[in-house]
This record gives C-alpha cells, structure tokens and sequence, in this order.
C-alpha cells in the first residue's frame, strides 16, 4: 500500500484502537501461563515509590478507559476521512459531467442559431410560405415532407436543449449537496482527532509518571488479565469445532497480516509502516484480492456474519459492543491486532478482548472452492479411466 493513498489525509496519522487489555507477542493462548512465584516483601523505602497492586489495577482500568475512547473517536476519524473519500470522487465525477452537459448544450445553441440563420437567408417567411408560392405539384409534396421533417426537428432540438439545461442544473445541486456533505464530514474529522488527542495524551501522562517497577508490574497485570480473558474463552468451548482451512484469499490476506508484525501502531495510519486495527485488516485483504470497508464498525456491518465455531484463518474478529477494535484469525485461537498507541502489531488471544462477533470478507470462497475441487476431481476421473483404458488394451 503506498503512503498517502487517502485523497484528503493532509497529516500523517495513525489509529488508535483500544482493547481492554492485551496480549504481550509470544503469550500462549491455550492456556494461561502459571504465575509467577510471589515477590519478597518490598522494603519500607521501596512501597513508599511503587504503588500497592490495587492502585495499579485502577490505573491500568482507567488507562483502558482513555485507549478505549480514543479507539472510538479513531473509528470516527475513519469513517469521516472514508466518506469525505467517497464524496470527493462523486464531486469530480459531477464536474465531468457538468463540463459534458455545457458542451451538448452549446452545441445545440449553434445548432439552434444555424436554423435561425438558415430561415433569414429565405426571407424571413416561414417554409409554409414558401411551398404555398410554389407552382410545381411535385415541389409541393417533396416540399410538405421537408417541412414536416423539419418541424420534427426543431421540436426535437427544443426539447434536447431543455433537458440539457435541465440536466446541468441537477448536476449543480448535486455538486452543491456533495460540497456541503464533504466540508460536514471534514468539521467531524476536526472533533474526532481533538478527541483521539487529548485521549491519548491523558493516557500518555499518567504512564509517564510511573516508575519503571510501576511500568513493568501495569505490563504484567494487563498480561494476566489478557491471559485470564482467554482461558475463559477457552473454557467456554468456543473453539469447538473450528479447524476450517483459510480460503486462497484469507491465505494471503494473513500472510501480509502477519508480515507486519513488529510495525508500530499509530491511529488512521494503513501502512506501510505504520496502522491502525482496522488500517491493518482492510490493507491485509486488499492484498487478498478483496477490498472490504475501512472501519470496524463498517466492516461489522457489512460484511457476512459467521458464527464463531465457523470462522477460520482470515475471518475478522470485532471486539467490544461498539466494534471498536478489530482484529484477524490466523488459527489455534489466535489473532493478529494493532493494539493501541505505544504497542506495535502483535499476536493475540482471540478471546483476550469482549468478542462482538465475527465477519467474513470472502463468503463466497467456499462455493467457487468446492466448484474447484470438484473440477480436480472430474479431471483425476477421467484421467484414470484413460490409464484403465490403456491398461486393457
């Protein structure tokens, strides 16, 4: 994907897509880890600077709620960026078509202006007259079907010129309205990154005032709530069943999912260096071969629904009652994710994160598979009833 793709971006960006807690790269996600065996007693000196474990599970609760507000604002952004996309394509396209319309109707202006010319050339009397003042009956006739002829097309010029104008002015209102839309969306864009910022920045101030032990004691509370998470999941059975193989397509959309891994996460960012949850998924299987929305929510909405004993390696995993973050199966109960500001793309459990469902960007593989397989086999058929054949002979 190259950069600067997105007609209307003007500033490097890049999403934040917040997620309750996650998962740290190389976590196993079929069972949770043991814990660790408990500290030595921290000395007086020591707990005066490190908060108590309680007070760390408050920040990391309230870090979560500022990542998740973000991540819902960043989604915004999207949406707004995505639409304010789409209605600068529909303006050029109207602007084409206004240029075409003033054309046509130009030319049947000078068209228009001929026959007029034509008609003071003869006199100024209309072609009734004339046919009337003629002596030759056949003249007449030839004469009465020309006229004819010619009324037709005037009235036809007429009313090609009426349309036209009709039609150029329904372009401008067109244009007008798509005008009005895009500078509405570019205002939500505006209020979205305010939010996304000042979120963010929130989030970033009360991490900067940890200590280092406060850092990596949060780093190991979000690890275990991450792992919890998803030995629940597990527990539930929610994997029973799944072992559906990717479909070419989800193949190579997991394939370039899985290839960034490492890249840092930055909101409204799709690559290449950088992305966001669903910058991550929507480039991923644009690399499959398959365009699909740009957003979560979108994506949620409007791709196919699959259960979740169905999904396989590929399919999209949306998390959180407002499908707010996103992430891809890549199989063994796992994802590939952009979590959030200050992470960078990771592996994950499936069920590490509230799961609101799960979509599929390529429903119909699975027909235009079975018609290929079925192909292979027609063909592996008949080439063995050629061999049995040769065989006889």
């Amino acid at each position: 994907m190259k950069t600067g793709r997105r007609m209307l971006t003007t500033t490097a960006v890049a999403v934040v897509c917040a997620i309750t807690v996650l998962a740290a790269p190389g976590t196993a996600f079929a069972a949770p880890a043991p814990p660790p065996p408990p500290a030595p007693a921290p000395s007086a000196s020591a707990s005066a600077d490190v908060a108590p474990s309680e007070d760390l599970e408050a920040v990391r609760e309230e870090l979560d709620g500022l990542y998740r507000a973000a991540a819902v604002a960043t989604e915004e952004y999207n949406a707004a960026e995505e639409k304010a996309e789409q209605q600068s394509t529909e303006i050029a396209r109207l602007a084409k078509k206004i240029a075409e319309g003033r054309e046509r109707l130009d030319g049947l202006k000078d068209r228009a202006g001929a026959a007029a010319a034509s008609q003071y050339r003869g006199g100024g009397l209309p072609p009734e007259a004339h046919l009337m003042l003629s002596d030759d009956p056949q003249e007449f006739l030839v004469g009465a079907g020309r006229i004819r002829q010619g009324q037709h097309a005037t009235r036809g010029l007429l009313g090609e010129m009426r349309r036209a104008q009709e039609d150029l002015e329904q372009y401008a209102q067109d244009a007008d309205a798509q005008w009005r839309k895009l500078e509405a969306g570019r205002r939500a864009k505006a209020r979205a990154q305010k939010k996304i910022e000042k979120q963010i920045a929130a989030a970033e101030k009360i991490e900067s005032e940890l200590e280092q032990e406060e850092k990596e004691r949060l780093a190991e509370l979000e690890r275990r709530a991450a792992e919890k998470a998803q030995s629940a999941w597990l527990d539930s059975g929610a994997l029973e069943g799944v072992g559906a193989e990717a479909s070419e397509q989800g193949r190579k959309a997991v394939a370039y999912a899985t290839a960034q891994i490492g890249k840092p996460y930055e909101w409204g960012a799709e690559g290449p260096k950088t992305y966001d949850c669903s910058g991550l998924t929507s480039e991923a299987w644009r690399a499959g071969g398959q365009g699909i929305p740009r957003t979560s929510q979108e994506q949620w909405k409007r791709l196919t629904r699959v259960a979740v004993a169905e999904m396989r390696p590929g399919d999209l995993v949306i998390y959180f009652e407002d499908a707010s973050h996103v992430g891809m199966y890549v199989g063994d109960g796992a994802i590939v994710h952009a979590p959030r500001p200050g992470r960078t793309i990771t592996i994950a459990g499936a069920g590490s994160m509230p799961i609101l469902g799960v979509v599929r960007p390529d429903p119909d593989a699975d027909a235009a598979d079975e018609a290929g397989n079925g192909k292979k086999n027609d063909k592996s058929d008949r080439t063995g009833e050629r061999d049995r054949k040769a065989g006889a002979n």
